[in-house]
């Protein structure tokens, strides 16, 4: 193969990946003003996040044979953690350690 096509191919994949980091960046004020835009960064972060608790749960339930509790009972600890101390990482780091010991509880 051509080294020049090659070269030029590694090129155009670097400035197409360069101008989909940059894009955010620099529509950022645009962005701002946009009532849309805004609706969304209120709205998509808790459904994306309970789009993965389900997604989770859901698979661990058909691949384990002790079912989804541990996920079950790792997210509910996380849940009440967050709700009652408002402290996301202390949240995360228990919910994590209650889902690995449960996980590798024989």
């Amino acid at each position: 193969m051509d080294h020049a096509y090659l070269i030029l191919v590694i090129f155009a994949m670097g400035a197409v990946t360069f101008a989909l980091r940059a894009l955010p960046f620099l529509s950022a004020q645009w962005l701002r003003r946009s009532p849309v835009i805004q609706h969304l960064g209120r709205f998509l972060p808790l459904a994306i996040m309970a789009l993965l608790l389900v997604h989770s749960a859901s698979n661990a339930a058909r691949e384990h044979a002790t079912g989804p509790w541990p996920e079950l009972l790792a997210i509910a600890v996380t849940c009440l953690l967050q709700w009652r101390s408002r402290n996301p990482l202390l949240s995360i780091v228990v919910g994590t350690a209650i889902y690995v010991a449960l996980r590798n509880w024989n």
